[in-house]
């Protein structure tokens, strides 16, 4: 059994660098439009808070998730924008101190869960590194869309390792957020981290395989750019056809950049 400790002392320090670029917003800051069409950076605080709390739900309180996930299917194509747009209506200074007191909560409940746990999600069932996993890699994703419409470049760092990581895995659950079958075999998937080591998943002579930066994974998989601006590499149908729908994130999925948008700015690897 893995110790989740890494992961979510690396949550923990992904959320302290995207508090720092919003800390001194003034009203107006909060107000900025982000890369996602209708999202103020308000709006992208507002989904990691209240995401923050449904995660925070589903380690503590069951039967409060599961009202979440009614809450989710009687509106699936808007939950997730109305939460957003409902924290964003917030005062500024309120909204940050909830963001950060729902996170730190969180921290504490992922911290003091009982070894071996696994936790009701909106996708399937999460141990605790896994939900400090997708809880990194949403706010990693949203902060670089707060980085966008702050004009900020933030260098992408080891802490990539878990986002690609979930992308990965998400495999078979992409295929069937799109009513596609999962592929039976295995695929061979290697990426080039930021300080240039190499992250390799799945067996080596597997024939269908994906190659290239980590980065431009991870930006795929959280739809931060669109396949054909990035440079990754497929080699079998199979592995083709995932790098057209994969997806870190669980429920429906999302209408991505469109191709031509371009790649987030990144600065020197650390």
């Amino acid at each position: 059994m893995s110790d989740p400790t890494p992961v979510i002392d690396d949550l923990r320090e992904e959320s302290e660098e995207l508090d720092a670029l919003v800390a001194e917003l003034s009203p107006e800051g909060w107000r900025r439009a982000t890369p996602a069409p209708g999202w103020t950076i308000a709006h992208q605080i507002a989904h990691l808070n209240w995401t923050d709390r449904a995660a925070l739900a589903a380690v503590t309180d069951e039967d409060g998730f599961r009202a979440l996930v009614e809450q989710a299917l009687a509106a699936p194509d808007r939950y997730v924008d109305d939460g957003a747009e409902e924290g964003a209506k917030q005062d500024p200074a309120a909204l940050l101190t909830a963001w950060r007191e729902g996170r730190a909560a969180l921290d504490e409940a992922l911290r003091t869960a009982a070894p071996g746990a696994r936790f009701p999600w909106y996708g399937p069932p999460m141990a605790t590194a896994s939900m400090a996993t997708a809880r990194l890699m949403e706010t990693w994703a949203h902060g670089l869309d707060i980085a966008a419409a702050l004009g900020v470049t933030r260098p992408p760092t080891g802490r990539l390792r878990h986002v690609a990581r979930i992308g990965v895995r998400a495999r078979d659950f992409a295929h069937a957020a799109h009513g596609l079958t999962p592929p039976a075999e295995p695929f061979r998937v290697e990426l080039t981290g930021p300080g240039g080591d190499l992250w390799t998943y799945g067996p080596e002579d597997a024939t269908q395989r994906v190659t290239g930066p980590a980065l431009d994974f991870c930006l795929l998989a959280t739809q931060r750019a669109h396949r054909a601006d990035l440079a990754l590499t497929a080699e079998g149908p199979d592995a083709d056809r995932w790098l057209d729908i994969a997806q870190a994130f669980a429920g429906p999925p999302g209408a991505g950049r469109p191709p031509g948008a371009g790649r987030p700015a990144q600065g020197e690897p650390r």
